[in-house]
């Protein structure tokens, strides 16, 4: 007789959600670690994929992970998983009975779901699916409404809809654990917030942010770019104090025009302190300056757990720093020499150094940097992704804008304290500002305006 196969403790069955597909491994990663689990080179993944097999240390583990994504659906403990329905019943065979019978006893309640991707059943199938399942000793009562255990048939049937294959290529049979935070992109949609702009951040994405640069309660998260402070409220949502500037007075003090439509002026109480409020999140808002990124304002030190960012690409919002020239201002007592402070283009390639060298200098160690990079598809390496010798490239993730430009979604984690050398970084080969993103703005438009001369050209025809 062969030796029964051993089931390893600890494998769980992740169910994600089918956007921002590259954003979801680097999500899951940097969660696992942020709850002192690390991710082996062992787990069954297949990154397009919405199953995931993990091996997750605890039950406790994996709901922490669920507390804080917005990538995945829910977890499953799984006890069960084949390429046929007989093989997915020989592998719940040999699941360790000590393990399930927690889970079966005589006093407990129970129900099962059937979950299939790129497939609907009907429900005489879902019944005979479930009704195959008599061989499991369920010893509860089932209770539809209000169970204390609930038990999941998961099916994948590929990721072509229109080729939808009669039976799954793979079958998954678990408890369900936890769901994960995906409500949270409703509750906290930009429609609904109190006061936006023109770049206002996508509630998903900026949740997503937040869970790569790993921010926890009692953390003290800054945005050098702040604007209407969409990247704050994510970051404070999970207990973290939160605080940023912006060089533009108007947008930090609630000013000027409004982005809304029908809306002409912003209103007396629209701004960042507000938006913290709406969410119950004041209490986390340590302040918001008007300040240049290019000109740090903080004492020297390490100060901040997590910089978490979107700069200014040139696009809808203009990329400016403060400059100084002497004006002779002539008055009636005489002639007089002012420095007056006016405002000056400031290049993308030193945002990016400015900001890298900033997070080098005022991040805690182990402290993550996240920042959004603008770039030209055609010219995209490796090698333009901006460097620090203080900091290590922890992921990079790429969003598209159009058909030749993307954003790419950078963390990077402050691994090496920073010196005095590393002031002038740029000096070596290795860390020299790529030049090519400053053109961000013509190659962007290029692009549109190619692509409208393309349109009328069409419609001539």
């Amino acid at each position: 007789m062969a030796a029964a196969r051993r089931v390893p403790a600890g494998r769980f069955l992740l169910l994600l959600a089918q956007e921002h597909l590259e954003f979801r491994l680097p999500e899951i990663t940097s969660l696992l670690s942020l709850y002192g689990g690390q991710f082996s080179d062992q787990q069954e993944i297949c990154v397009n994929s919405p199953f995931w097999i993990l091996n997750i240390p605890s039950e406790e583990m994996a709901r922490g992970i669920m507390k804080r994504t917005v990538c995945a659906k829910s977890i499953f403990e799984l006890w069960g998983h084949g390429r046929s329905a007989e093989e997915l019943y020989a592998s719940l065979k040999n699941y360790p009975m000590d393990r399930m019978l927690p889970y079966l006893q005589p006093d407990s309640t129970y129900k099962i779901r059937i979950h299939t991707f790129n497939k609907t059943l009907t429900q005489a199938q879902k019944i005979k699916k479930i009704d195959a399942l008599e061989f499991l000793p369920f010893n509860g009562k089932v209770n539809l409404k209000n169970p204390e255990h609930v038990f999941w048939i998961l099916e994948d049937y590929g990721m072509d809809p229109n080729n939808v294959p009669e039976e799954p290529f793979d079958l998954y049979f678990g408890r369900w654990i936890a769901d994960g935070q995906r409500e949270l992109i409703e509750s906290y949609s930009v429609k609904k917030r109190h006061f936006i702009g023109n770049t206002s951040m996508d509630a998903c994405l900026s949740f997503i942010m937040a869970n790569h640069g790993r921010v926890k309660p009692n953390d003290i998260v800054y945005d050098p770019f702040v604007g209407t402070g969409g990247l704050l409220i994510s970051s404070a949502h999970f207990g973290a104090y939160v605080c940023g500037t912006d060089i533009d007075y108007n947008t930090i003090h609630g000013l000027g025009k409004a982005s809304r439509k029908n809306q002409k002026w912003r209103g007396p109480d629209e701004n960042i302190r507000a938006n913290l409020r709406q969410y119950g999140l004041e209490k986390y808002y340590l302040d918001a300056l008007v300040s240049d990124s290019s000109r740090p304002v903080w004492r020297k030190g390490m100060l901040f757990d997590a910089i978490i960012t979107d700069p200014p690409y040139g696009i809808r919002e203009a990329t400016r720093r403060t400059g100084s020239q002497k004006e002779s201002v002539k008055s009636a007592e005489g002639s007089t020499e002012n420095p007056v402070f006016i405002s000056s283009s400031y290049h993308l390639s030193d945002i990016f150094f400015d900001l890298l060298k900033f997070a080098a200098e005022y991040l805690v160690m182990g402290g993550r940097l996240v920042y959004w990079l603008p770039i030209y598809r055609p010219e995209y390496t490796e090698e333009i992704i901006p460097r620090h010798p203080c900091l290590k490239l922890i992921s990079n993730c790429e969003q598209m804008l159009s058909s030749h430009t993307s954003r790419r979604l950078i963390t990077m984690e402050k691994v090496k304290e920073f010196k005095d050398q590393d002031q002038n970084s740029y000096l070596d080969d290795q860390y020299m500002p790529y030049r090519g993103h400053n053109s961000f703005r013509e190659k962007y438009f290029s692009g549109v305006t190619k692509r409208i001369a393309k349109e009328e050209k069409d419609n001539q025809k």
